[in-house]
């Protein structure tokens, strides 16, 4: 099972999300510290009503708890964007400028 798979599993049991997109950036980042150590660079883009009523340091650690022992090896970073179905309605996601 690749990474990305194995983090959709996690994420899918613990938060039951409604949406979720999750990105492999680690091309972008070769020849950096964490590169080397072999850890990923990844984006995730996730919705779900398990982060109503939580800021987002409590959502980002819902995030890091369901990964868990991934975010101390498989991945080196992860910017996330954690919004409840509501949230995502009046804030859509930007196209990609890449």
């Amino acid at each position: 099972m690749s990474v990305i798979e194995t983090m959709r599993e996690r994420l899918q049991a613990a938060l039951q999300p409604e949406s979720i997109e999750i990105g492999d950036d680690s091309a972008l980042h070769a020849g950096h510290a964490g590169a080397r150590s072999g850890g990923g660079h990844y984006r995730l883009e996730i919705v779900s009503a398990a982060f109503a009523g939580k800021n987002t340091v409590a959502r980002h650690r819902m995030i890091y708890d369901a990964l868990g022992e991934m975010m101390r090896g498989q991945i080196h970073a992860l910017a996330i964007r954690a919004r409840t179905a509501d949230e995502a309605a009046i804030q859509p996601t930007p196209k990609e400028t890449r």
